[in-house]
């Protein structure tokens, strides 16, 4: 559906002219789990490739934008982050003529994979008037300046909804106001988990450091699903 004029979702991805954008990806998070004790089958990888590869299958994309996160491990590379990482950039190569990756809180190892790869590493892209940013820290620059738009990662929002001992969460986007531009906040590719509650829990992002009580939500589904404002839905 249509999020916002000239931006629409594609599962969790946003669609923008010929570029498609994914967010938070954290290939390796499995294993860093089982590493900490925690028996999580390693299945994550093939889901998220499969997930991918039917969205490519779909559309023609001159550029696939990667919004922060790639990979999970803060301070090394494991080796199947290291593996999937490549598996799943050379997919994305033979689909688009440019896959961009920008720098998110989980990317300080980039270099050795940039090096082995045709991949673009960048702080954040322009589509347009649309600036694409993680979104773990405030951006600066006159391509932020002149934007319209941001698009940002990071917070891995999702909506959990209570009722006689039943809960259902879904990921979703949200869309609402920074400093008199348009935001939309991109939901995880992650299959791993859910995400955090935008009902319940406080924001990561300094971008929304003021609040998401006027954001507009939209839940991830079989399509995507407008709710109305996180204000509205905190009321019910």
């Amino acid at each position: 559906m249509d999020i916002h004029e000239g931006i629409r979702t594609v599962g969790p991805c946003l669609e923008t002219g010929s570029t498609l954008v994914l967010a938070d990806v954290h290939i390796g998070a499995e294993e860093s789990l089982n590493k900490q004790g925690y028996m999580i089958p390693r299945f994550q990888f093939q889901e998220m490739r499969g997930r991918l590869l039917r969205i490519l299958e779909e559309a023609e994309y001159d550029t696939i934008v990667i919004n922060g996160d790639l990979k999970h491990e803060f301070g090394t590379i494991s080796q199947t982050e290291w593996d999937n990482t490549l598996k799943l950039i050379e997919m994305m190569s033979h689909h688009c003529k440019k896959v961009i990756l920008l720098r998110g809180n989980h990317d300080t190892l980039l270099g050795p994979i940039a090096y082995k790869t045709s991949v673009e590493v960048k702080d954040h892209h322009i589509v347009g008037d649309i600036f694409i940013c993680h979104g773990h820290r405030i951006p600066s620059g006159p391509d932020f300046e002149k934007s319209k738009v941001i698009i940002i990662g990071h917070e891995h929002p999702a909506v959990t909804f209570s009722k006689n001992g039943r809960t259902e969460s879904f990921k979703c986007f949200l869309k609402g106001k920074y400093r008199g531009k348009d935001i939309v906040v991109m939901p995880s590719f992650n299959t791993l988990t859910v995400g955090s509650n935008v009902l319940s829990e406080k924001p990561l992002s300094p971008l929304l450091e003021k609040g998401t009580n006027d954001f507009e939500v939209f839940a991830l589904g079989d399509t995507t699903y407008p709710f109305g404002k996180v204000s509205t839905l905190k009321d019910l």
